[in-house]
């Protein structure tokens, strides 16, 4: 590691090699959660650099260490949200393609969802900005080879849309259920409920079929 890479502003220079890999870890997060925060807040094209700086208390020199753009901040949390989606999908390729799975494939999804709540809300929100950058087609490929996982082929089109409405009741645990009350890890566990009951019939139609 050279000299330069350890003094970027926020990282500090004493430590061990993975100390300093630790603490560019951390910083990057700060920086994403801040950004993300004041994205919901003002909106994304009304936040520049400059206020996520200095909601940090750093300086653009320091931001820049980590990224260069706003738009990089957002790539990389929506790569960030993605990851444990595409592991996933590729455990799901890799098991039967039976209920056991398509239920299981529904809870690891949920816990992925939770995970990146505000940035699904975020991407509900700021639609026409998420499509600019493109993520918005990223995130749609990923639901439709979801759905593949999901649902049979040759069934009757009402399972099919129980399928999809599947993943939708848990998209809405996170975004329409926001500001009804409760506790949002039951608002989650409520809407998986649904969503396997939902899944559960749909494979019935799959094996009358």
């Amino acid at each position: 590691m050279s000299e330069r890479e350890g003094t970027g502003g926020m990282v500090g220079t004493g430590g061990t090699d993975g100390t300093k890999q630790q603490r560019r870890g951390d910083t990057r997060q700060r920086i994403q959660d801040v950004a993300l925060e004041l994205f919901a807040e003002q909106g994304y094209e009304k936040t520049s650099l400059r206020e996520i700086a200095e909601r940090l208390a750093v300086t653009k020199a320091a931001l820049y260490y980590h990224f260069k753009t706003k738009e990089d901040i957002l790539i990389s949390l929506f790569q960030d949200m993605t990851r444990p989606i595409d592991e996933l999908i590729e455990w799901a390729k890799e098991q039967p393609h039976g209920l056991a799975t398509k239920q299981e494939v529904l809870r690891r999804y949920s816990e992925a969802l939770s995970a990146a709540a505000p940035l699904m809300r975020f991407m509900h929100e700021n639609q026409a900005t998420v499509r600019e950058l493109s993520v918005g087609e990223s995130f749609k490929d990923r639901m439709l080879m979801m759905m593949d996982l999901l649902k049979e082929p040759d069934v009757p089109l009402i399972d099919q849309i129980r399928c999809v409405s599947a993943l939708f009741t848990m998209h809405a645990g996170i975004i329409a259920l926001r500001d009804v009350e409760g506790d949002p890890e039951d608002k989650r566990k409520a809407a998986l409920e649904v969503a396997i009951d939902l899944v559960t019939q749909a494979h019935g139609g799959a094996r009358d079929a």
